[in-house]
């Protein structure tokens, strides 16, 4: 069954979250996963507004996801979000498929 990772974050510091970025793709893609949005424009229509960066990330399994989360690769990668990046939320929700 998919499952969807879901990241919340405001980015306080650009550049250093520049690489931080850099690095994501290929360790998602390793892991079977891919990104579905990356911070791409909103629309607002219900509730209270949450300006934060939305990160949506496909894999195949929550178990894929958690292997990435868990993996050396990202556990170095989030080094470089530490200070760049503040208000962290990761959430994975299974889907139906």
């Amino acid at each position: 069954m998919v499952a969807y990772l879901i990241g919340r974050m405001s980015i306080v510091d650009p550049d250093q979250y520049q690489e931080y970025k850099q690095l994501t793709p290929g360790i998602i893609e390793k892991f079977g996963g891919r990104f579905l949005s990356r911070g791409g424009e909103r629309m607002h229509l219900e509730g209270v507004l949450d300006d934060r960066r939305v990160v949506l990330v496909e894999f195949k399994s929550a178990d894929a996801a958690r292997s990435f989360y868990d993996s050396p690769e990202y556990s170095y990668a989030r080094t470089l979000r530490d200070g760049a990046a503040v208000d962290m939320q990761l959430v994975v929700v299974e889907g139906f498929e």
